[in-house]
């Protein structure tokens, strides 16, 4: 039997978890100031690296003794550089419950082969925090991009705590409240949560953080791009826009100009709040229906950005092949773009709800999400 398609579609279809939707004003004339042709080096490209440093402390309310950096290599990069550049000083603690941080665990136990104490959770859950203990350094991903879960707040994490927190927020950043005093080294990529272009990240050293590079020297090599030091003291440069590598002015203008939307929303707190009401769309829809549910066991870990879920009814025969199929169902209708699970994740979907996703075409994607179930559902008896 044909089921009725619904008769609203998303304006905007795209709730890939990453590169994300761009700023919903987005157009390509708006990068027309972009300082093209131009080095990084002179006073125009150094004065637009050194307004995205600032200008992302003041959005994201970090402090003015933290140092800000434009690195190469998306947030990838930004972990890795400070991961090879400050851990081995005390021992290490690895904290991880998704594909990113198991990533970064790989890193540090095979790569950099250093004796860590690893903690790990299912996809759903998180890692109890009040089992980590802060006087290692401890590595961890503060949403699980790929999961659905994020950690609630920093309450668990001492003030007085003698190892370095090291916190992958990408998809994190500027769509929940970080606690700067607990964040001793945070990570994020443009094309999360602002829906900027991809290949830069940004690093944020805390004065713990940046002691540390000062005083500790790794017992292995560190190519180029990962070096912050020379002569024992941080180059600061690096932190006022004067970045290792070349970055893309072009990138750099779209980030400036996603800024500027944040700011005309509300900023970070306009953010959160466009966030929370997007997942919360999501959220409503699973809590009526017997079929879907999220992801996350304990709503109070639930992400606001990144959505995953999970397809429950006892009639689904092959749970990988049927998420498949529907998003590529929703795919080929035009009503939702790449939000099949991750690979490396349990078989569902993954909705980004991050801020530059707009309510209505969440709430417009919804019923079509439910058609293409009925439909796949009626496909496969």
């Amino acid at each position: 039997m044909a089921i009725e398609q619904p008769a609203t579609r998303p304006a905007n279809p795209r709730f890939s978890s990453g590169p994300c939707a761009k700023i919903p004003t987005f157009e390509l004339n708006k990068l027309a100031d972009a300082a093209l042709g131009r080095s990084h080096r002179a006073a125009i490209g150094k004065a637009k690296l050194k307004a995205a440093i600032e200008e992302t402390r003041e959005l994201l309310g970090v402090p003015a003794d933290y140092k800000i950096g434009i690195v190469p290599a998306s947030d990838t990069g930004a972990m890795e550089m400070a991961m090879w550049s400050l851990l081995g000083a005390r021992k290490a603690e690895m904290v991880a419950w998704e594909s990113f941080g198991a990533g970064w665990v790989t890193d540090v136990v095979k790569q950099l082969k250093l004796d860590a104490e690893v903690k790990t959770a299912d996809y759903g859950e998180i890692v109890d925090f009040a089992t980590v203990d802060f006087n290692n350094d401890v590595v961890f991903t503060w949403n699980g991009t790929t999961s659905g879960v994020r950690v609630p707040n920093g309450d668990a994490i001492p003030a007085d705590r003698e190892g370095l927190t090291i916190c992958d927020a990408t998809s994190a950043a500027f769509a929940m409240d970080l606690p700067w005093d607990k964040l001793d080294v945070t990570t994020f990529s443009w094309q999360k949560v602002l829906g900027g272009e991809a290949a830069h990240g940004v690093l944020i050293l805390s004065p713990r953080a940046v002691e540390r590079l000062e005083s500790y020297t790794p017992a292995w090599p560190l190519p180029k791009i990962f070096r912050m030091t020379k002569g024992g003291k941080l180059i600061e440069g690096i932190f006022t826009g004067a970045t290792i590598n070349t970055p893309s002015m072009l990138a750099v203008e779209d980030y400036l100009v996603a800024l500027d939307w944040a700011r005309s929303v509300g900023g970070l707190q306009g953010l959160i709040a466009r966030a929370e009401a997007n997942a919360k769309a999501v959220w409503d829809f699973c809590e009526t229906r017997d079929w879907i549910d999220n992801l996350a066991v304990d709503t109070a870990t639930r992400s606001n950005t990144s959505v995953c879920l999970k397809f429950t009814d006892d009639r689904i025969q092959d749970g990988a092949a049927f998420a498949k199929a529907v998003a590529k169902r929703l795919e080929n209708e035009g009503v939702a773009l790449d939000i099949g699970a991750y690979r490396d994740a349990p078989a569902g979907l993954r909705i980004w709800c991050g801020g530059t996703v707009e309510t209505a075409d969440v709430e417009a994607m919804l019923p079509w999400l439910e058609w293409a179930f009925n439909a796949e559902i009626d496909a496969q008896a």
